[in-house]
């Protein structure tokens, strides 16, 4: 049980911090800027619907697609550790990250009048880190029960609390201002800073054990 809890923890840490919804809210605010209440709850909803989908598809089906392009589940490892640094260190510095998204993307989503699948589903909350993070996690369990149920669940109810935010975006922001959300993204990012290098170590033991 208390391996279970453990890796439910780290996985929830991993997934919640590079999904970052609270520094997705600034983005989130503009390009539903005008829109009803009730049309931001269903954007709100749907994207992190198919977010949450999209991520536990790679959990699940990661494995055959390393199959298929002969990738070895250690250099994924590194991969994804070395990406999720990236994200880490652009936290850190409390600026997005091009690893999700670019200016010129945000810039087509304040103009499309279906935001939820691009870019806010895709890559803004299901981007190549969070990808690539529920991939790893899932890896790291002893049995498929042992990894699946705990990383299955931190993607749940990171997409549940994403909706929640995101829903609440305009109070958010209010009551954390630009500098609050600026010492979170920071903080966020030093933990992720940490997981990454885990990742990249644990892949390259793997690695050079081989």
């Amino acid at each position: 049980m208390g391996e279970y809890v453990t890796h439910f923890l780290v996985s929830l840490s991993a997934v919640f911090f590079v999904v970052d919804p609270i520094g997705v809210v600034p983005i989130f605010l503009a390009i539903t800027a005008g829109d009803s209440e009730v049309k931001i709850r269903r954007t709100a909803l749907r994207a992190c619907l198919v977010a949450g989908g999209l991520l536990i598809f790679f959990a699940l089906f990661g494995g055959v697609i390393f199959k298929v392009f002969g990738v070895s589940l250690a250099a994924f490892r590194v991969a994804g550790g070395i990406l999720l640094l990236i994200t880490a260190l652009d936290m850190l510095r409390a600026r997005p990250t091009e690893t999700r998204t670019s200016r010129t993307e945000e810039q087509e989503g304040v103009a499309k009048e279906d935001v939820a699948l691009v870019p806010l589903a895709m890559p803004l909350l299901a981007g190549p880190g969070a990808i690539a993070s529920a991939m790893v996690l899932m890896s790291k369990g002893e049995t498929l029960q042992m990894a699946a149920i705990p990383v299955l669940a931190a993607i749940a109810l990171t997409f549940v609390a994403s909706y929640f935010i995101l829903r609440a975006s305009h109070l958010v922001q209010r009551v954390l201002k630009q500098s609050g959300v600026a010492i979170l993204e920071r903080v966020m990012g030093l933990i992720l800073a940490a997981i990454a290098v885990q990742f990249m170590a644990d892949g390259a033991k793997d690695l050079l054990s081989r």
